[in-house]
């Protein structure tokens, strides 16, 4: 047993020793602000991703249920990781590996044609269903008041405004489609031109304007061309006024509260420039 299965708990080593025979370790990728290890393992069969979480985290589950049928088109066309196994109880995986590296912190992260592709793989992905969710507005909005009412170092006057506003966030009935949930270079892959989509561990059906508003808080500030080459790529933009501004307000209340959480104090700061921008809005 290759030193890689101490990245693990005992169940989930046994359970990959299983579906992973001779592997070796290449790269550990683990975000470890996170209960989350991700490991680039070479075997006899192909390199895989072993992918596990510890008992706070969600994100496997997730990632096991945008596979097969959301993922599938993605798959098929090398743009997205096969799933090869998972254990959801467990909270680990087996995945393809995908060629490329990250495109956030390369020249890749403020070319056009990378914001092309990265549009025309979130339309695909976007396209694959659609529903009208009742519930999902009033949801979203009390999982963002649970943020505020933990620990985090907004201001009184800050909180008690997004307080405010969510309290009178409308509560009806509104169309949502699967989606990625972190959708910007940091889970995009390049190689050789070619742009690839990774970690799915965010995947849920939500308006699909919420996939555009970590581009739209990061690397669209002081870029409109990279926002129109996104949407030559993925088409008409959806996001709706009305809707865009709470898709805003509840992501910048996520970002800066689960930043401070994990100690991610560059991330909290992008949080609170984000919250301020949103309430500009109300």
């Amino acid at each position: 047993m290759s030193d890689w299965h101490q990245r693990l708990s005992p169940a989930q080593s046994q359970w990959a020793s299983v579906r992973v025979r001779g592997a070796e370790l290449v790269r550990d990728m683990s975000w470890d602000l996170v209960e989350s290890t991700v490991l680039h393992v070479r075997t006899s069969d192909g390199d895989v991703i072993v992918k596990a979480g510890g008992e706070s985290n969600h994100h496997i589950e997730r990632e096991v249920s945008a596979h097969p049928t959301y993922t599938r088109d993605l798959v098929a066309s090398g743009h997205a990781a096969r799933l090869r196994d998972a254990d959801s109880s467990l909270r680990v995986m087996v995945l393809d590996y995908l060629p490329g590296g990250l495109v956030e912190g390369t020249e890749a992260e403020w070319d056009r044609p990378t914001y092309v592709q990265a549009g025309a793989l979130l339309r695909r992905l976007h396209d694959v269903e659609a529903r009208i969710d009742p519930e999902i507005a009033a949801d979203t909005a009390a999982r963002a008041l649970a943020w505020l009412d933990r620990p985090h170092r907004i201001n009184r006057e800050k909180e008690q405004a997004a307080r405010r506003a969510l309290a009178d966030a409308p509560a009806g009935p509104v169309p949502v489609v699967p989606t990625h949930g972190d959708w910007q270079p940091r889970n995009w892959l390049i190689d050789s031109g070619v742009v690839r989509i990774i970690d799915f561990g965010r995947f849920a059906f939500r308006p699909a304007s919420s996939d555009l508003a970590r581009l739209a808080a990061q690397q669209w500030r002081g870029r409109p061309d990279l926002e129109r080459a996104f949407f030559e790529g993925y088409g008409e933009d959806p996001r709706d006024a009305a809707q865009w501004r709470w898709d805003q307000l509840k992501e910048a209340v996520g970002t800066a509260c689960w930043a401070f959480q994990v100690g991610d104090e560059e991330f909290e700061a992008q949080g609170h420039r984000m919250l301020s921008e949103a309430l500009a809005a109300f």
